[in-house]
């Protein structure tokens, strides 16, 4: 059987971790959103973000979406796009449960994988845990550092950050549409 998910706790540095900080913070945040138009969804995510496009910061995901595709064995591409994401207390941030696969997207291609870097210290919040809507583990998502790779198709969410901010980097990894 299938891992569903690639979980390396504490991996990304500190060092690593403040450079990626210090590039996204020299850049505008702008209002999330998602796939949808219709507007009682427009709800379901509350946070800012901003694109990265830094070859190194692509070429150390890609490292690990690399490492976690030996178990899924899903047909994908060294094409991802790479989005910093932070999360309010005081602006409400969550992101309810959604999948990241846009079944009306891109023409011949789909998000295949989803990888999510944990950028704050667990101790920087209250809140703000990813979980995953049908898998049931106990492992801690929260250390500062930790990477989680999985099947974009697979149902999430980033539970209501009720004090401080979580910030993390994600990216999604295409490939040929799903069959």
């Amino acid at each position: 059987m299938r891992e569903l998910f690639q979980v390396w706790q504490n991996t990304i540095s500190k060092e690593t971790i403040s450079k990626i900080l210090n590039i996204a913070n020299k850049r505008p945040l702008y209002k999330a959103s998602i796939f949808s138009s219709y507007e009682p969804m427009q709800n379901i995510r509350q946070s800012k973000i901003c694109w990265l496009s830094d070859k190194w910061i692509k070429a150390l995901l890609w490292e690990y979406v690399l490492k976690a595709n030996n178990v899924f064995q899903i047909d994908i591409e060294n094409n991802s796009e790479v989005q910093f994401v932070e999360y309010k207390h005081n602006e409400n941030g969550h992101y309810d449960w959604h999948h990241d696969v846009n079944w009306n997207g891109q023409e011949g291609i789909d998000r295949k994988l989803s990888i999510t870097i944990q950028l704050s210290n667990s101790d920087d919040y209250v809140g703000g845990n990813f979980e995953f809507d049908e898998i049931k583990t106990n492992l801690d998502f929260r250390p500062q550092g930790t990477i989680i790779i999985f099947p974009s198709y697979l149902r999430h969410r980033v539970s209501p950050v009720t004090l401080g901010t979580r910030r993390s980097l994600v990216a999604w990894y295409y490939g040929p549409k799903w069959r």
